[in-house]
């Protein structure tokens, strides 16, 4: 039996200072005489357990947090002193109405740190120079060709300098989270000693001081040679300068709305605007964040020599329709490697395709389950040796724009649509569109759409005439000579 300090004392005291025997003591206090042989002779302390007790760690979890936070916030509603929630009346709440699967013990610390009533006030922080990076994931909103889409902003920032790094995913899994580190120090040109974030992708269980990694973080954080550091569960001031960075971001740089063509268009805005920050001067400071980053940059750790690759990968086969499948997801590759064995590396926003370390395909990633992905040109080559079905062909029908689609359903045989789709490869499908707006309207020719696309304006400048001087003629020795001869 686990007992409180108060009983512990008694015990200790009847026994030292009165002399009583177990039976009394137990009698006296109420407990049982093994809980008073256990502690009386004090070889035994309450605060100090042996052993485990089975229950499943870590299972405060932030929901947990918050339902703790909403009865005290009831109790501070009622403003009656007498009647408040304890941690056993909170912890007997949570397994009535939430299942909770935790002790009372395991909530005792979390339930009197939340109770504390400490006004907001802020610890000035100072850090050295290359001492530390707060790292955070933000949410915001983008039209990506003009659909509105949800994407997910990796945040880092200098602890020192206050220079900062932003870039956006589709997903805010192990893979982006690595990408996003890796990039994230490939921009600051080095390391710090330790990172400081929330428990984000890169932890298994826990939370603080008791989050276990996951093995891909282990390894990035080894091989770059910098110290780990997490937060504690709703505690965002451990990391409030990329928490405002999250804020900064969304009011300065996504407003208006950015309308975009990729989300590769949306980072190179991120980049640009973050390297622009470098002009900013935060109040109280002598330098500009670039400045200061300069003088911070000389205490990185080195970037090491070897990229370490942050994808997931895979070992597959390529299947009869020279598709892959990664994550649910199908993609194409060339033809020609149908029945071969693959590598498929999964990135947060791209997926590439290698064979034998040469590189076969890359997509943009899909998160989008039981989906398939085509890339023309994968095809282009089986197609035109079985033309007839250029039509039909899911990698044409999926991949050609409907201008293009209707044109070559004019054309004269599926021979000539090859062709067209040839061109498309060739030229890009853009030039294609802009070449039959300007003169194929009126007949399906492809020879016309090819010299539309292959012509080019030469303009021959004239040569340049000299200005040409003309002497007037003599006439004085015609008329001398006529004057002569009538004369004679």
């Amino acid at each position: 039996m686990i007992i409180e300090v108060d009983i512990y004392e008694k015990i200790r005291y009847h026994n030292v200072h009165e002399g009583k025997s177990q039976r009394e003591i137990a009698r006296i206090l109420g407990v049982s005489r093994t809980t008073v042989k256990k502690y009386m002779d004090g070889s035994k302390v309450p605060w100090e357990r042996s052993g485990t007790s089975g229950r499943t760690p870590y299972v405060v979890t932030d929901d947990v947090v918050e339902i703790i936070k909403g009865y005290i916030a009831e109790d501070d509603a009622e403003n009656i002193k007498k009647q408040k929630h304890t941690a056993r009346r909170i912890h007997e709440r949570l397994v009535e109405e939430h299942r909770f699967p935790g002790g009372e013990s395991t909530l005792r610390p979390l339930v009197a740190q939340l109770k504390q009533k400490v006004p907001k006030a802020f610890i000035p922080l100072s850090y050295n120079p290359g001492e530390a990076i707060q790292i955070d994931w933000g949410e915001a909103t983008i039209y990506e060709k003009l659909k509105k889409n949800k994407v997910n902003l990796f945040c880092m920032r200098q602890c020192h300098s206050a220079d900062i790094f932003v870039i956006a995913f589709y997903r805010q899994n192990e893979e982006s989270f690595l990408e996003g580190l890796a990039a994230g120090l490939a921009h600051f040109n080095g390391s710090p000693s330790r990172i400081i974030f929330d428990n984000a992708k890169a932890v298994k269980e826990g939370f603080g001081v008791h989050a276990k990694v996951q093995d891909g973080y282990k390894a990035f954080a080894a091989h770059h040679a910098f110290k780990t550091e997490f937060c504690n569960i709703a505690a965002g001031h451990e990391k409030g300068l990329v928490e405002g960075l999250v804020g900064y971001i969304r009011r300065n740089v996504l407003v208006p709305i950015p309308k975009v063509e990729s989300l590769d268009e949306l980072n190179t805005l991120l980049l640009v605007k973050c390297l622009k920050y470098r002009n900013h001067k935060i109040k109280g400071r002598d330098l500009t964040v670039g400045q200061m980053f300069e003088i911070e940059r000389d205490h990185f750790i080195p970037m090491p020599s070897y990229i370490y690759d942050t994808s997931k990968s895979l070992i597959t086969d390529v299947n009869e329709f020279a598709l892959v499948k990664f994550d649910q997801v199908q993609y194409s590759v060339p033809y020609n490697y149908v029945g071969k064995q693959v590598s498929v590396k999964g990135y947060g926003n791209r997926i590439k395709v290698l064979y034998k370390n040469v590189e076969l395909a890359e997509h943009p990633r899909s998160y989008k389950k039981v989906s398939v992905h085509y890339k023309l040109e994968h095809y282009i080559g089986l197609i035109e040796r079985r033309p007839r079905s250029s039509y039909n062909a899911k990698p044409v029908k999926e991949t050609l724009d409907p201008k293009i689609m209707a044109f070559g359903e004019r054309l004269a045989s599926p021979k000539e649509m090859v062709k067209l789709l040839r061109l498309c490869i060739e030229h890009g499908q853009e030039k294609v569109l802009e070449a039959l707006a300007r003169g194929t309207h009126q007949s399906a020719s492809i020879g016309l759409l090819t010299s539309l696309l292959t012509q080019t304006c030469i303009i021959t400048p004239l040569p340049q005439r000299n200005e040409i001087k003309i002497q007037p003629t003599a006439l004085q020795k015609y008329d001398a000579l006529i004057s002569g001869a009538v004369v004679m």
